[in-house]
């Protein structure tokens, strides 16, 4: 399946690739895929290492000895003579040696050719956490994330459907109402599978017939995340922690002080016992933090109330399998609170896909709009709607007090600008940047 992160990847083969390329995101969400596929097509030789069945490496690199007679003693074990001019090295689940995280220096200050690419489970939390010194300045890091709803369109084939949107969308006129629907409906099969690739896949495989797809891989998915809390993790009671946290998350999400509560875990629970808890959490890149702004002045980031965010989870699908809400409910639009709710965790990781910080602002329990967004038109607010109801008294307010160049609003409704509102049907999120 097709990834948008490859032209990244393409932009750093057109660099030189001095640099080590580090691949940074949560387990399944498809990089060890997308980074062979790369290294098959765009090079003429390719050596895949995949540290979790190579323990002997590991111990190679734990040797205290000079990298140069490391990477020698490596390719002897592997019986490899390998042409540095034409080859890429893809290091896999790297997080288990931080050695070689720290060699990656030797690996771009060398004067041989080295190209490598690098990624693995939780890597995120293990550069946190690392022992060893980070080649800081000598790694180029990308983020990926699950497929964003410009990439489950691309799986399903809709090509066609996608330039539509992007005409729409860059000329703000009404899409057709028959294509406006039939986007409306592949967006409500998006929020039932989410965007890990696997599940996917088997909902094409499936005719897109949500009846026959085969739910248990979410489950699975959710069941390696639990896995990697307490794998990845320095005790159980860390572990215990970090589990309690993720599974609060869908109903903090409707906590009427629209923000994280730490006592909505448990009645004694306090933020001093969860920091750690929460950063591994965050660093895993499983939940997404969208902080509070305090001031609307640019640049925004530097207003943020750091202990005043909401949480969301970096994919819808695990969501809606936490909350156990039958697809039905979705396709028929039969849910009442929680659709607004999974309404906002879906466009928080359309936002975060495209990299843009999840802020959010607030009057003083008053008004709220659901994020902010900072670009080359200043502070533009972002409001969320479920549905095609689209009165709100926020938005209202919060234009009325920073008279911003305009506003967009996110709902089902169609494409549209008027009292200087776009109007961006939730299908052309992935459009926002």
């Amino acid at each position: 399946m097709k990834r948008k992160i490859y032209k990244e990847l393409i932009e750093w083969k057109n660099t030189n690739m001095q640099k080590p390329l580090m691949i940074i995101g949560a387990r399944q969400i498809g990089k060890t895929y997308i980074i062979d596929k790369f290294c098959k097509k765009e090079f003429e030789d390719y050596v895949y290492i995949n540290l979790l069945e190579h323990s002997e490496i590991i111990k190679i690199f734990k040797e205290e000895i000079n990298t140069s007679e490391k990477f020698k003693r490596m390719k002897i074990y592997l019986d490899k003579d390998i042409n540095l001019q034409n080859t890429i090295i893809f290091f896999d689940e790297i997080q288990e040696s931080e050695e070689l995280i720290s060699s990656l220096k030797y690996f771009n200050e060398s004067s041989e050719p080295f190209k490598i690419i690098c990624a693995g489970s939780l890597l995120g939390v293990k550069l946190k956490r690392m022992h060893s010194s980070f080649p800081v300045g000598k790694v180029k890091m990308l983020n990926m994330y699950p497929m964003d709803f410009e990439e489950f369109l691309i799986a399903n084939g809709n090509q066609a459907l996608i330039d539509e949107i992007r005409n729409c969308y860059d000329n703000m006129i009404p899409m057709d109402s028959v294509l406006h629907n039939k986007a409306i409906e592949l967006y409500k099969l998006y929020l039932c599978v989410g965007g890990m690739p696997e599940a996917v896949k088997n909902l094409i495989e499936n005719d897109k017939d949500i009846l026959k797809f085969d739910k248990t891989i979410i489950e699975d998915i959710y069941q390696s995340y639990l896995n990697d809390m307490n794998k990845y993790v320095d005790n159980k009671f860390e572990a215990s922690k970090i589990e309690n946290i993720y599974k609060s998350i869908p109903s903090q999400l409707g906590n009427q002080s629209n923000k994280f509560q730490y006592g909505k875990i448990s009645s004694n629970a306090r933020k001093r016992d969860y920091e750690t808890a929460l950063n591994w959490l965050l660093s895993s890149t499983m939940v997404h933090k969208c902080p509070m702004l305090n001031k609307v002045e640019i640049p925004p980031l530097g207003f943020i109330i750091e202990d005043h965010f909401k949480l969301y989870l970096s994919d819808v699908g695990i969501l809606l399998n936490l909350l156990q809400i039958k697809y039905n409910d979705i396709i028929l639009d039969k849910l009442l609170q929680y659709k607004g709710i999974i309404t906002e965790n879906y466009v928080a990781t359309q936002l975060v896909a495209n990299k843009i910080p999840l802020i959010y602002w607030e009057s003083g329990n008053k008004a709220e709009i659901d994020f902010i967004l900072y670009n080359d038109d200043g502070i533009i607010p972002i409001e969320v709607k479920s549905n095609d109801n689209v009165s709100s008294q926020s938005l209202n307010a919060y234009i009325k007090r920073y008279n911003p160049k305009y506003a967009i609003r996110v709902s089902s409704k169609n494409f549209g600008y008027a009292n200087n509102i776009k109007s961006i049907p939730l299908y052309a999120t992935f459009l926002i940047k």
